[in-house]
């Protein structure tokens, strides 16, 4: 194998592929990246059996050939090359040489043969603005579960209501829902559970992407492609909870504010909150009072009002500081609607005006 290739271009396929590479005790080779040099090109290939990755560098090709590299090694030194135009790559024996202007390296190999095949899904392929694809998994994956316990839980929920795309995850404490709007022919994807690690990994991918990318789900995979680069995701084999039956209908107490003042009270409570992360918002509509009260027996206790539009009646209740705190940067617009259902019941929080995202918070009773 010999080839000549852009050093930007192939440190940032280096790049993204080395985040699919890792320590496997029983696998290895899946430390390594695979390198393809053929037809003009040179495919970096990379896998954690869970994901797998394939970026497609223009190359000049003098010698066709398949090897398998150190992926923390081969990064370091590619990505370390300064002012270098381009990167040569020749295969000697085992070792791959690797050398820009004054700088080169060998590197030990091992055997392509080993390397683990990277499927993609044959299913039908649907294009999209990986935007949009960005906007959903991100509105949501925060509030899938952590942990491999109850998989459907740690996933993003993918399907099509009708009229738009929707993103949801729970982790049965609080719950994402995201619609996206987007054209008909996503009308035929089937519902789909991405694993939400897997989901964010797709998101760090596709919010550098400009143009369509498409979308193929078959055979318990799902794989996104678009020019240059190819990701492939297992998915969940799993049925995600009905989550639409748990979502309030009616509200007693409604309380709007702007984003920014939410924010700016929730730091001062992380600072006082116990370790329960225990939060509690105190309304008044008669007293125009919308109020947040935080308290840790070591340390102290704060409480801030912030200026409110209120209807309803009174009411106290516990939540988790930091389950409200992640849903600020989904919603879009300054003002943000907390609706109740009741003392110690849900809290959904969404925009003001916003009909495409919603999020709903548990009470901590205690």
């Amino acid at each position: 194998m010999k080839s000549e290739v852009i050093q930007e271009k192939l440190s940032a396929a280096v790049r993204k592929a080395e985040r699919f590479a890792g320590k496997h005790l029983s696998l290895p080779i899946l430390s390594h990246l695979l390198l393809v040099a053929e037809r003009g090109a040179l495919t970096v290939r990379a896998t954690n059996l869970d994901m797998g990755i394939e970026c497609v560098v223009p190359a000049k090709v003098d010698r066709e050939g398949v090897i398998a590299v150190p992926a923390a090694v081969f990064s370091s030194f590619i990505g370390n090359l300064r002012n270098a135009k381009s990167v040569t790559l020749e295969l000697h024996g085992t070792s791959l040489r690797a050398f820009s202007g004054g700088a080169r390296a060998e590197i030990h190999t091992a055997s392509g043969d080993d390397f683990p095949t990277v499927p993609k899904a044959e299913g039908t392929a649907l294009s999209f603005d990986p935007h949009l694809l960005v906007k959903g998994f991100r509105s949501v994956l925060y509030a899938g579960a952590l942990g491999n316990l109850k998989p459907e839980l740690s996933s993003v929920y993918v399907y099509n209501d009708g009229e738009n795309l929707v993103f949801a995850a729970t982790d049965s404490f609080r719950l994402a829902e995201k619609k996206v709007s987007l054209p008909e022919s996503s009308q035929a994807l089937q519902p789909i559970l991405v694993p939400v690690k897997n989901a964010a990994e797709l998101v760090r991918l596709l919010e550098e992407e400009t143009g369509d990318v498409s979308l193929s789900v078959g055979k318990g995979q799902m794989s996104v492609e678009t020019k240059g680069l190819s990701v492939t995701s297992r998915l969940v084999d799993g049925a995600f909870p009905d989550y639409r039956q748990i979502i309030p209908k009616e509200f007693s107490t409604e309380a709007v504010v702007l984003r920014e003042d939410v924010a700016g009270a929730l730091k001062t409570a992380t600072l006082f909150s116990d370790r329960f992360n225990q939060l509690r918002l105190k309304i008044d509509p008669k007293k125009k009072v919308f109020e947040l009260v935080a308290r840790n027996g070591d340390i102290g206790e704060s409480a801030e009002e912030i200026p409110a539009a209120l209807t309803g009646g009174a009411l106290e209740s516990n939540f988790n500081h930091r389950y409200v705190r992640d849903c600020l940067a989904a919603i879009g617009g300054d003002s943000i609607a907390f609706r109740f259902s009741g003392e110690n019941r849900p809290l959904l929080i969404s925009g003001v005006g916003d009909t495409t995202f919603r999020y709903l918070v548990m009470p901590m009773n205690r």
